[in-house]
């Protein structure tokens, strides 16, 4: 019996790719490292921002070129960047009727908390979530099994009773690693090669089709 759904931001309930890309550009820009338009830098959504920081620039993740990469990156993301999002169609509506069937719902993202709870207070979403966890700005819990074992622990939430929604492998494998089934979503930032590695349960191409899945 489900109880409670966790759910991812990022590429899941918004989708946020000009503001983290373009602030990702900006931060590299700042420490003389600057990459191309033509280059696509999508695959950097979703997972720790500062591996993959650490990733386009070649170095070690603790490496300091990427903790300097990162911290250009909030000095936009956290004045502009963060608004510069827009939220999937359906989300909110689908939100609502989770919440009114019952369900307790959780974000669970890599995203700092401190920026997962301004986006979703100015797209009106908080209000229909229990509570809302992401990292801290220190790179605590930017690993999605750590988090969600964090989230059971602080909650007192059983696993089985507990379910996953995310659109990118760290997701499936974050949650199954703590003893948690997952819903992939279709149109996120994982592409279908990387799901179908993943193995999650179910998969939805619209977020509204949770829905069906919660009859």
């Amino acid at each position: 019996m489900i109880k409670n759904i966790l759910i991812d931001l990022d590429g899941t309930l918004t989708d946020p790719k000009v503001g983290i890309t373009t602030s990702a550009r900006y931060g590299l820009e700042k420490i003389g490292h600057p990459i191309s338009d033509e280059i696509n830098i999508d695959w950097i959504i979703g997972p720790p921002l500062k591996a993959s920081l650490a990733k386009i620039l070649n170095v070690e993740a603790d490496h300091v070129l990427a903790e300097q990469a990162l911290m250009g990156y909030r000095e936009r993301f956290a004045v502009k960047g963060l608004y510069e999002n827009h939220v999937f169609e359906g989300v909110a509506e689908t939100l609502a009727e989770l919440k009114r069937r019952g369900y307790r719902l959780f974000v669970a993202t890599a995203k700092p908390t401190v920026y997962a709870k301004q986006i979703l207070e100015h797209f009106d979403l908080a209000q229909y979530f229990t509570d809302i966890y992401g990292s801290e700005l220190n790179g605590e819990r930017t690993n999605k099994a750590e988090l969600i074992q964090y989230i059971l622990e602080q909650q007192k939430l059983q696993a089985d009773q507990c379910l996953m929604v995310g659109d990118r492998e760290h997701d499936i494998f974050g949650a199954r690693q703590n003893g948690i089934d997952t819903i992939a979503v279709n149109y996120g930032y994982g592409s279908q090669e990387e799901l179908a590695l993943a193995q999650p349960k179910y998969q939805i191409d619209r977020f509204n089709q949770l829905l069906d899945y919660f009859k």
